[in-house]
């Protein structure tokens, strides 16, 4: 699969205007997600590995009882890309 297409600061500041949950974090974007329990944290977290397997990217992710902070980065294209862009919109679409 080929590397998205690096983003510019100005479309950076685009995406986070259209998903101000995230935060810009070095050459990633980062959102913590709270659910009620671990089981809502668990269940969100199988339905993001299905987005990530599909569209070949794959967070940095922690979970600790009913809160997951994601960390998202195009490691082969060397920071924030249009894939990301994707990641984000279809992962924004399961809260």
């Amino acid at each position: 699969m080929m590397p998205g297409t690096l983003l510019d600061d100005v479309e950076i500041a685009a995406l986070l205007d259209d998903h101000p949950e995230w935060i810009r974090d070095g050459d990633g974007l980062a959102r913590e997600f709270v659910f009620r329990d671990f089981s809502e944290a668990f269940g969100f977290m199988a339905q993001v590995a299905v987005i990530a397997e599909r569209l070949f990217h794959h967070p940095e992710w922690s979970n600790v009882y009913n809160r997951v902070r994601v960390r998202i980065t195009d490691h082969d294209a060397g920071g924030i890309s249009t894939s990301d862009r994707e990641w984000i919109r279809q992962v924004d679409q399961l809260v």
